[in-house]
């Protein structure tokens, strides 16, 4: 089966009914075989820009069985992925990239994915393919 990347953007949507890409996301998602792949840095981002939301006391539950799915990996925080990101993050001065998202694309490029459930197109500036687009 297929992997690809979860981002932030793709879990947000399909969690918050208001999200403007809520309708998108959920079609697509529909269709999707694959299985999920993420990081628990992008799992911060989720709970982040849901904590205002009328779904925050969603998040918690969603994290929680995203961990236990058979159809998805959380790679975990750990020092060595960080500063591998932040290497990546320092030798692209040129780019707006955050530094979870060069935690996504070394995750990424270490699982050999190059597909991310994302509009972001930074994703496309590291050479990956945004499949939300």
């Amino acid at each position: 089966m297929r992997a690809v990347f979860a981002d932030a953007f793709y879990f947000v949507a399909r969690l918050n009914g208001r999200d403007q890409y809520h309708e998108l996301v959920v079609a697509f998602a529909r269709n999707l075989r694959a299985r999920l792949i993420t990081t628990d840095w992008v799992l911060m981002e989720v709970a982040d820009a849901l904590a205002k939301s009328e779904c925050r006391h969603r998040v918690r539950e969603f994290i929680l069985r995203l961990r236990q799915a058979p159809g998805s990996e959380v790679v975990p925080a750990s020092r060595e992925l960080l500063d591998r990101a932040l290497e990546l993050y320092h030798q692209h001065t040129d780019k707006e990239w955050k530094l979870t998202d060069c935690v996504s694309f070394v995750a990424m490029r270490d699982r050999g994915l190059t597909e991310a459930l994302t509009q972001d197109h930074h994703f496309e500036q590291a050479g990956l393919t945004a499949l939300l687009k």
